[in-house]
């Protein structure tokens, strides 16, 4: 099966809130099943940088997908859980230069 090619992506960074560590982990688990969902995003990776620092890397075949995730289920739960599990979140909206396809 032939791997689709990315070129654009999503770098979300999220602080967890004091204590609520273990929750954004949970959170980010959960998203997981969300975005098996959604046929464009084709990479989705949750992330922790440090202690209460987690995020989200995900890519996508062209900016409709990355759109589409935009306005869909996670970014809706992102919205709910500001402020109950993590900061605002930072959202930065990168261009895939090149990627190593995955075996």
């Amino acid at each position: 099966m032939a791997t689709t090619q990315v070129s654009k992506a999503l770098l979300v960074r999220l602080e967890a809130l004091p204590g609520k560590e273990d929750d954004v982990r949970d959170f980010l688990n959960q998203g997981l099943s969300i975005v098996d969902g959604e046929p464009k995003t084709v990479r989705w990776f949750a992330i922790q940088f440090g202690p209460a620092s987690f995020g989200i890397f995900d890519a996508f075949p062209d900016d409709d997908g990355r759109q589409a995730h935009l306005s869909g289920e996670v970014a809706k739960a992102l919205g709910e859980k500001t402020g109950e599990l993590f900061e605002e979140p930072v959202i930065e909206q990168l261009d895939v230069v090149a990627e190593k396809q995955p075996a």
